[in-house]
Parts: C-alpha cells; structure tokens; sequence
C-alpha cells in the first residue's frame, strides 16, 4: 500500500456563503474547484500547515478551529487523508496567487461547479448541515 499523504483544507465561511478556488490547469486536477489548503509538511502540525497554505495561496492569515470533517480518498496517483477545518480570516482579503479562480458560493450553488472527487463526501456534508 502507498503512503497516505496528509493534506489540510479550510472551510471559510463569509454569512452564508463559503470560499471555493479552482485548481490551476497546469496542476493534477487541473482546473476542477476545492477547498484552500495543502500538504502538511514534516514537523508541521495540521493548523500550522493550513495556515502556511493558505498565506501562500491566498494571503490571508486564518484561525483554523474545529474539524468540520475527515476523508479519506484515493486518487489514481495519490491517497490523500483530507482534514477539513472550519476557519477565520483574521487578516487580509483573499487574492489569487496560485489558483485559477476562486469564488463564494452557497450551498445551493454546490452543483454548479465541478469538484475534486476528495472533496465530494464534504460538500454533501456541507448541504446537509445549512
């Protein structure tokens, strides 16, 4: 069995809306949307990493809180063990510095975009819980 690979991700709500961005295209998944976040890297600890990722990606500093969900999924290339933080922006507006785009969207827009497949458990999880 490959290794796991630990990734983190923020749920950022703003009201009812909450922040997707789409994947670069020149990236595996190219263009498909999902939550900010990244790999966690050694020595880190799951909040430090969320917020690294998210001040590389986004330049925002967020406050990761609690875990809003838990996944497990295997890619053709990869298994991801996705941890799911609901967060807040403590500074900073979110700007694209990696993505292709990002927007907020409610829950009843979830099914107008397209998602990584990791993604997918969590945003019915999302339209259950609004």
């Amino acid at each position: 069995m490959e290794k796991v690979v630990e990734v983190v991700a923020a749920l950022i709500w703003d009201k009812d809306k909450f922040l997707i961005c789409q994947r670069p295209a020149n990236k595996k998944r190219g263009l498909l949307w999902e939550f900010v976040g990244g790999k966690v890297e050694l020595g880190e600890t799951k909040a430090q990493a969320l917020i690294r990722e998210c001040r590389e990606e986004l330049a925002i500093t967020v406050e990761p809180r609690e875990v809003f969900m838990e996944v497990m999924h295997e890619y053709p290339d990869i298994t991801v063990h996705l941890t799911l933080f609901n967060c807040t922006i403590l500074q900073g507006q979110p700007r694209l510095l990696e993505h292709h785009d990002m927007k907020w969207i409610t829950s009843a827009e979830i099914h107008n975009y397209e998602f990584c497949p990791a993604d997918v458990e969590i945003l019915k999880k999302i339209i259950e819980a609004v």
